[in-house]
């Protein structure tokens, strides 16, 4: 069991218990699939409050060794429905979601905070306008989490 958690305050004043990041990896925290600048400090300082996985098709092949070493669980996926479900394992609501493809929607719309990433790569229409918060890229995404003033003042109703 997970020990640690942040709270967060989301619409409406609503302060809400999260557990897990679940991050996808391709286009999110990589560049043709090499991990970005900033990315595996961030991840290692988040992990003191919240259990990390990285789901991910892998495109490039790459995710596991460019992760290697970092605090978090790695998990290769195949469709955006076995994403949702896993983010539903991890209850879901207790779990803020980050990525930026299409197969990220449907654990977007199962988690308690969907993050979306215009980054190097893009981002999916579907997934902007399935997501709570959109950023220009992964380390903005990350540091809502650092600071989450940042989110209280985007979220407020």
């Amino acid at each position: 069991m997970n020990s640690r958690y942040i709270d967060l305050e989301i619409q409406g004043g609503i302060i809400r218990k999260f557990t897990d990041l679940v991050l996808d990896y391709t286009g999110t925290l990589s560049q043709d699939g090499i991990l970005l600048p900033g990315v595996a400090e961030r991840l290692t300082g988040i992990s003191a409050g919240l259990r990390i996985t990285i789901m991910t098709a892998d495109t490039f092949g790459m995710a596991a060794d460019q992760t290697k070493g970092l605090p978090l669980d790695f998990k290769i996926i195949r469709t955006g429905i076995e994403k949702a479900d896993a983010v539903s394992m991890m209850g879901g609501k207790n779990v803020i979601a980050v990525g930026n493809g299409r197969n990220d929607v449907p654990m977007m719309s199962r988690a308690g905070l969907g993050i979306a990433v215009i980054g190097p790569e893009g981002a999916s229409a579907e997934l902007v306008r399935a997501a709570d918060v959109v950023v220009i890229d992964i380390l903005n995404a990350l540091d809502l989490i650092v600071h989450p003033l940042r989110l209280k003042a985007t979220l407020r109703d």
